[in-house]
């Protein structure tokens, strides 16, 4: 027979296993870069460079030297209900794992029952009854008026009842099922934890890409309304010189559509640009009824040094990456906890407490009781309700890891089709620039033969309109630069370990 120390003692021991899988991060496609050839450690014009020792600090919009954008940025961080959601999401699981952390400890539950109870007099037996002279007797040996008695004797009697009661359950976790729902509670809420920092990190990205995009879309529109502007020039010397027949229709016709061409680009550069700064306000928190920065492009100076994580490294960056490592983490943890459900389940009770007809001796030695008792369960029959539960955990877990590689994966192709984009538009920058420096050379050398009254008016617009066209190729260019290097760092994870502030995982 076993002895009341040997029962603790095993159930000790077995409380302290848990039934598994423990969790263990999968392995990854080893990856050692972002492209099978090495690439080049800096951009053709040598203006950036690439650094995989370099860390990323948690501000890296400030490497744009923007004090106007630093100052919305900070805006924006303190007023987006985005965040607000996200941080009340966090704080919504972190609660909701110290309420399954309860379940470890014993419940205790205190209870006080008053009764007034009034007896018939006329059920016979032993029942209180009550005498002609309002007394109370405690036997009645009389015969019931249901059977001929006659009064006093069919009268009842009232009396009070005191119940007062401690109840103390426990439900020991031998098999570990909340351990693991404890451990999947934690999963959940750390992903919860990087969901705020990936919306911190996509907030502050959408907004440097529309900043650059308002000092672009501004370049654009100023351009383009001096292009219609000369074209309006070229369009009436067209028209003059038409009606003194020294220009045929065809050739008027020619400059009527070049000014139509130019004023059909504006409309929807302006709507652009409007829809643009509406996006400003929003990420801002603002109401659309207020101001914003407003930009250029050389409010931005183009970061030089670069850092670029490895792929090893960047999986531990990556908000996304991690909380799919998370998710996985909840769901390897549930199909622990389903596995647990299986087996038996022990509950202790014990019950103390003390009745009697008066308050005052409810403790009484007379008067106290006490009850334990241990409830072992086991499930026997359930149309196999348990055992889908438990497979539907498999895959859902099975679901988790390869939604993790997958989410790894992809990250590692942001960074690869970032850092191609940077190599290829610094170079589409250099060309554009080169191409500027062509037009604008051949503009200065029409202006010239215009002076010297070799070429007409309409030949000196034509060199300004390409020129300007060349202008405009440029600022995109520019501004795409500029908006590769955001999305690097947003790519490479944006630098939110290294911020003061960075809530603890747990």
């Amino acid at each position: 027979m076993m002895r009341p120390h040997h029962s603790l003692a095993l159930l000790a021991l077995l409380g302290g296993c848990a039934v598994g899988p423990d969790y263990k991060r999968p392995p990854l496609p080893a990856s050692s870069g972002y492209a099978p050839t090495p690439l080049p450690s800096a951009t053709p014009s040598q203006e950036q460079r690439f650094d995989s020792t370099r860390d990323i600090q948690a501000d890296w919009w400030t490497l744009f030297r923007s004090p106007k954008l630093d100052a919305l940025i900070a805006q924006a961080l303190a007023a987006s209900p985005d965040l607000t959601a996200a941080e009340a999401a966090l704080r919504q699981a972190q609660e909701n794992v110290a309420a399954q952390r309860g379940y470890f400890y014993p419940t205790i539950g205190a209870s006080y029952m008053p009764q007034r109870t009034r007896i018939a007099g006329n059920l016979g037996g032993n029942s209180p009854g009550i005498q002609g002279n309002g007394e109370v007797i405690s036997t009645y040996e009389g015969t019931p008026a249901s059977e001929g008695g006659t009064p006093p004797y069919t009268r009842g009697v009232t009396y009070s009842f005191h119940t007062a009661q401690l109840t103390v359950g426990y439900t020991p976790d031998i098999f570990g099922a909340n351990r693991r729902k404890v451990e999947s509670l934690q999963a959940q809420s750390r992903a919860q934890a990087l969901q705020l920092e990936a919306a911190r990190l996509t907030l502050v990205t959408n907004i440097v890409a529309a900043a650059i995009q308002d000092g672009q879309l501004r370049e654009q529109i100023a351009l383009t309304e001096t292009m219609i502007t000369d074209q309006e020039v070229a369009a009436a010397i067209a028209a003059k010189q038409h009606r003194l027949g020294y220009i045929s229709q065809v050739d008027r016709a020619v400059q009527d559509s070049a000014l139509a061409e130019a004023r059909k680009l504006l409309p929807p550069l302006r709507k652009q640009f409007e829809q643009n700064r509406n996006l400003m306000r929003a990420l801002a928190g603002q109401p659309q009824d207020t101001e914003v920065a407003a930009f250029t492009l050389a409010d931005f100076q183009l970061p030089q040094d670069l850092p670029l994580s490895l792929p090893s490294k960047l999986v531990e960056q990556r908000p996304d990456v991690r909380m799919a490592e998370e998710r996985l983490h909840a769901a390897t943890a549930g199909f622990g906890a389903a596995r647990a459900d299986l087996l038996p389940q022990v509950t202790l009770t014990g019950d103390v407490g003390g009745t009697a007809s008066k308050f005052g001796q409810m403790f009484w030695n007379s008067g106290t009781f006490f009850d334990v008792f241990l409830t072992l369960t086991q499930s026997l029959f359930n149309g196999g309700t348990l055992k889908h539960q438990t497979r539907a955990a498999r895959a859902a877990m099975e679901q988790s890891a390869a939604e993790y590689r997958a989410t790894a994966i992809t990250a590692f192709q942001d960074v690869a089709n970032t850092l191609q984009a940077i190599h290829a538009d610094a170079g589409a920058f250099t060309a554009a620039q080169d191409a500027a420096g062509s037009t604008g050379t051949s503009l200065t050398l029409v202006r010239r033969q215009h002076a010297s009254g070799y070429l007409d008016r309409i030949a000196l617009i034509a060199a300004e309109q390409s020129h300007r066209q060349a202008l405009l190729d440029v600022a995109q260019a520019r501004a795409t630069r500029l908006g590769d290097t955001a999305a690097l760092f947003q790519a490479l994870g944006g630098g939110w370990w290294n911020r003061s502030d960075v809530r603890p995982s747990g």
